[in-house]
């Protein structure tokens, strides 16, 4: 039963996919001509000039006017526009003419004020295909401080990237995994794997990468190879530590109900929604993809609350890695850094407003991260461990105290 519903999926699949390509090819077959820029993305600083080819096939045989702004001219009504509308941007004519049988244009542009635009090319020929008839400018105050906002970059990678592994030579060292709240890491593993989802599919899927350029055009695709590479790497490493959690002690902890109940919920939701994506048109991989996103944010804003709670009602954080908080804090911080950072390079601080999603989660998680830092420094600093059962038993002593007891081993 399974096998036959797989590989009608499969067929749908194949349906779906050959239907796009065909619809695609007969969009370019009723286009007279077909525009394309040489480049998609330029980056300059200010007062710096560049230049980019305009190709057009097949040759023209009659002199075509082009027009250029940094708009949306695809309506007539917008094309007979003489304003350019283009203020990071300046160097260029509005309009160029293309001879009969030429082939190829070269268009200057230098960098007037620091931003970001596209640059749009639009012809009075009725069905000529404009759609890669553009160019992404992006013009920095200098372009050094992109060269800092990459190596920032690079950083917090590691940063989060090796902040798995702390947790996991705990609970080997202790051969006890008690103080490592189950909940967290039943929410944790979910939100990876669906963060792994939406990154592998709209990285390698061409099918959904043609349904993200259809409904975003002229957009970058938001997944790069690091985004692939750090989610698969973060199931790996969560998957290890809910390996150890069946070898070493553990007590009596298992996931809540609670926890339990919301994660099958969600999985059978997903799994219903991806029997119906095949069989409609109003939702679609892409759609179905960027559901996987808004719970990825959800679990993200709720994951850490078990942990601190759980903290708070042992009166310990002995178990709890504060190494994997520390580089998550750094991690976190240097991101905030440079979304700040790139915001004065290309004054676009209504980014950081318009993706408030990212920058709300990223406030979120430091201010956790600063929660457990408390937890771990201040109130439960002085919690003690039995190191003939690596358990914690969830007493603050003092220093005094301490000095007096033998068998005590301190989490730090």
């Amino acid at each position: 039963m399974f096998s036959l519903f797989k590989n009608y999926i499969y067929l749908l699949f194949i349906i779906y996919t050959l239907k796009s390509c065909f619809a695609s090819n007969l969009n370019d077959l009723k286009s007279k001509y077909t525009l394309k820029t040489s480049v998609s993305d330029i980056a300059i600083e200010i007062n710096e000039k560049t230049s980019f080819t305009l190709n057009i096939s097949p040759s023209p045989t009659e002199i075509i006017e082009l027009k250029i702004s940094c708009e949306d001219p695809l309506t007539p009504s917008d094309y007979n526009n003489n304003k350019s509308n283009c203020y990071t941007i300046n160097g260029f004519k509005i309009a160029y003419y293309i001879k009969p049988n030429e082939k190829t244009i070269d268009i200057e542009i230098k960098g007037a004020e620091p931003g970001k635009t596209t640059l749009i090319i639009n012809t009075n020929i009725n069905g000529t295909n404009v759609k890669d008839a553009f160019v992404r400018i992006s013009v920095a105050r200098h372009k050094s401080i992109d060269t800092i906002g990459v190596v920032i970059g690079w950083i917090y990678f590691l940063a989060w990237s090796v902040s798995f592994y702390p947790q996991m030579w705990i609970n080997f060292r202790r051969k006890s995994v008690v103080g490592l709240n189950f909940d967290f890491l039943g929410l944790n593993i979910t939100g990876f794997l669906f963060y792994t989802f939406f990154n592998v599919c709209l990285f390698f899927s061409s099918e959904i990468k043609d349904e993200f350029n259809e409904r975003y055009p002229r957009s970058v695709l938001p997944v790069e190879l690091n985004d692939v590479v750090f989610a698969i790497h973060a199931v790996f490493a969560t998957s290890i530590v809910i390996i150890q959690c069946f070898i070493f002690e553990r007590q009596t902890q298992t996931i809540s109900i609670y926890i339990k109940t919301f994660l099958g919920i969600v999985w059978i939701v997903f799994a219903i929604l991806a029997i119906i994506v095949p069989t409609t048109h109003w939702f679609n991989w892409l759609t179905y993809l960027y559901c996987f996103s808004y719970v990825k944010l959800a679990i993200t804003i709720i994951k850490y609350i078990p942990q601190a709670w759980y903290n708070y009602k042992r009166q310990s954080t002995i178990g709890w890695s504060i190494e994997n908080i520390l580089l998550d804090f750094t991690g976190g911080s240097l991101s905030l850094l440079q979304m700040f950072l790139l915001a004065y390079n290309y004054n676009d601080w209504l980014t950081i407003f318009k993706n408030f999603t990212k920058f709300g989660l990223g406030m979120i998680s430091i201010l956790f991260d600063v929660l457990f830092i408390v937890q771990h420094y201040v109130l439960y600093r002085n919690a003690i461990e039995s190191e003939s059962t690596g358990l914690t038993s969830g007493i603050n002593t003092s220093t005094s105290d301490l000095a007096s007891i033998d068998t005590i081993e301190t989490n730090g």
